[in-house]
C-alpha cells in the first residue's frame, strides 16, 4: 500500500525526520505554509562536550506578518557558516566518520543560498546519498495538498509538519522510537536522542541506515 506524509523544510533535521524518508513511500514538504519561528525548519540540536547544543541560521525577517515558507531567505548576520561549521568539527572531529565526510559537508559552510528551502533540500539530498537513502521526495502542490492521480489534489495520509519538532516530545511520535547509537560524548551525557541527522552520520557511517531501520516501529 502506497503510503504518503507531509514534512516541513529543516535544517540537517533529526533523526525521526530521516525515518519518516525511509519508512514512507512518498514524503511531501511543505512549500506554502507559513513561516514559523523556533522549530527545525531552520534550527537544528547537535551534541556537544558541554550537551545538546542548538544551531541556528539565520533568516531575514519578511515585512509582513506571515510568510510563506518558500519566500524566506537565508541572512548573512553574524558570520553564523563559520560558527556552525566551527561548531560541528569541535562536536564530531573525533567521531569515528567526521573525517570521512567532512568535504561533503563543508561546501554548505562556504557557498551562499539564497533562500532557505533551497539549502534545506541541498543538505537534505546530500545526506540522502552519503546513506544510500533514495527516498522519493516531492513539494507540495499547496497548502496540506499533493499532487493525486491525474493532477488533481490529494492529502497526504500522515502529517507531521507539526509532530516533529523540538517543542513536541518524541515519544508523541508512536511510529518513531529513538534507536542507541553509539556517540562521541555519550559516557558523559548519555545518549541523546533525536539530535540533527549529522550527528547518526558522523558517528555511525554507513550504518546509519540501519539504525534509521530499527527507530521505525511498526503500528496498526
Amino acid at each position: 500500500m502506497n503510503r504518503a506524509c507531509l514534512l516541513s523544510t529543516a535544517y540537517l533535521a533529526p533523526v525521526q525526520y530521516y525515518a519518516k524518508l525511509f519508512s514512507y513511500t512518498e514524503s511531501y514538504v511543505e512549500m506554502h505554509e507559513h513561516y514559523v519561528k523556533q522549530t527545525y525548519r531552520n534550527r537544528c540540536l547537535i551534541a556537544s562536550p558541554s550537551g545538546v547544543q542548538p544551531l541556528t541560521v539565520p533568516v531575514v525577517k519578511p515585512s509582513a506578518d506571515k510568510c510563506p515558507v518558500k519566500d524566506i531567505r537565508i541572512s548573512d548576520h553574524g558570520d553564523w557558516r563559520r560558527l556552525h561549521w566551527n561548531a560541528l568539527d569541535a562536536a564530531y572531529r573525533n567521531s569515528p566518520f567526521f573525517e570521512y565526510y567532512a568535504d561533503d559537508f563543508l561546501p554548505f559552510y562556504t557557498r551562499r543560498w539564497d533562500f532557505l528551502v533551497d539549502f534545506n533540500e541541498a543538505i537534505r539530498m546530500k545526506v540522502c546519498e552519503l546513506m544510500d537513502l533514495h527516498p522519493k521526495v516531492s513539494q507540495t502542490a499547496s497548502y496540506g495538498l499533493t499532487e493525486g492521480c491525474g493532477g488533481a489534489p490529494a492529502v497526504a495520509s500522515d502529517d507531521f509538519r507539526t509532530l516533529i519538532s523540538p517543542k513536541v516530545p518524541v515519544e508523541t511520535d508512536a511510529a518513531f522510537v529513538p534507536c542507541h547509537y553509539y556517540q562521541v560524548f555519550g559516557q558523559r551525557h548519555g545518549f541523546l536522542p533525536n539530535l540533527s541527522i549529522a550527528d547518526l552520520l558522523f558517528n555511525m557511517g554507513p550504518e546509519a541506515l540501519l539504525v534509521l531501520r530499527e527507530s521505525v516501529r511498526k503500528t496498526e
